[in-house]
């Protein structure tokens, strides 16, 4: 064998042990002495090992899908142009005098369907009563009820997806009809129907129109969490839980329930704009809130019959209520693609 090949590991190795340990240790003194970019502390200012010095490995830091999530959020546009317009809108709902200090009941029939101007800048209804002050008073009744059917709806959605999806067999068949039954209900016609017949009763304010959007708007979230909780109970950190001696309630709340979050609270982002759509047409319609309770439906519906005498009245509450329905989708649509890896 030439003296070319003695350094050679692999020709080392051919020659018996010790030889190849002298070979490993020739190599490890060339990588020593000629040095190369570290990963330690100095590596941070471009610096290299020092002759002799043992090159310091630092393992890759791992990485969540929310953080992964997170990392392409930051970077959509879409994000954080729905982003400021739901903080904006959600803002004006909770705290209307930063942005009116008109009253909106405080009515003046001698101003009667003013156009805008300096004083009104949209304009004045039949009532007299300041329409920018009704619109920006308006985002209160809507938009909360559209974060109360959300909520209502991901309860149900939780509760009957991950029963059927978690423990299956006749649990899950029968969850699955109950889901398709809601599912084969329309969701308008049920709200016009029970909610003018609990409005001929009393006057509850926002919560029938809730209850109605939340019982009966859980059923696509339901199927999306269901999909989750069936993939990730066959996950090996799962089978490792439960071998270890945990219940399923722990394996449910501790193991599967943040990992199936994720699809559900975009399905639920989505739905929440579309909430609010049919809290304005039911309130459009006479079955959904009433008077004296602001709401875009209401001041919509009250305008329609005098669109050509005053657009105004009309035009500000439907600008704002797509305004807020677009936002909440856009929203919605940003997170999803964040969380799905098929669509990055």
């Amino acid at each position: 064998m030439s003296e070319a090949n003695a350094g050679d590991p692999v020709s080392s190795r051919m020659r018996g042990p010790g030889a190849a340990r002298r070979g490993m240790s020739e190599l490890e003194a060339m990588v020593t002495a000629e040095g190369h970019p570290g990963s330690g502390p100095g590596a941070d200012n471009g610096s290299f090992i020092e002759p002799g010095q043992a090159a310091e490995v630092v393992p890759a830091r791992a990485r969540s899908l929310a953080g992964d999530a997170w990392r392409d959020l930051r970077r959509s546009p879409i994000f954080w142009i729905a982003g400021f317009l739901v903080v904006l809108l959600v803002t004006m709902a909770v705290v209307p005098r930063l942005f009116s200090s008109i009253n909106p009941r405080a009515c003046d029939l001698s101003q009667s369907l003013e156009p805008p101007s300096a004083a009104h800048w949209f304009g004045t209804n039949l009532q007299g009563c300041d329409v920018y002050s009704r619109t920006i008073y308006g985002a209160r009744a809507s938009i909360a009820v559209g974060i109360c059917s959300t909520l209502l709806a991901g309860l149900i959605a939780v509760l009957i997806g991950m029963s059927g999806g978690y423990f299956g067999g006749k649990l899950d068949a029968v969850l699955s009809r109950v889901l398709d039954i809601v599912l084969g209900i329309p969701l308008l016609l049920a709200a016009i129907v029970f909610g003018r017949s609990v409005a001929a009763e009393t006057d509850l304010g926002i919560w029938p129109v809730v209850l109605v959007l939340g019982v009966l708007g859980w059923t696509t979230a339901a199927r999306v969490i269901r999909s989750s909780v069936i993939a990730a109970k066959q996950q090996d950190y799962v089978q490792a839980a439960r071998m270890l001696g945990a219940g399923n309630s722990r394996i449910l709340l501790r193991h599967i329930l943040p990992n199936a979050l994720a699809p559900m609270i975009v399905v639920l982002t989505i739905a929440l704009g579309a909430f609010i759509a049919t809290e304005a047409t039911l309130s459009f319609l006479g079955a959904g809130l009433k008077p004296p309770t602001i709401s875009w439906g209401i001041d919509i519906s009250d305008a329609q019959a005098r669109f050509q005498d005053a657009p105004w009245a009309l035009l500000f509450p439907a600008a704002f209520l797509a305004l807020t329905v677009l936002a909440f989708i856009m929203l919605g649509d940003a997170v999803r693609e964040a969380f799905d890896p098929r669509l990055r």
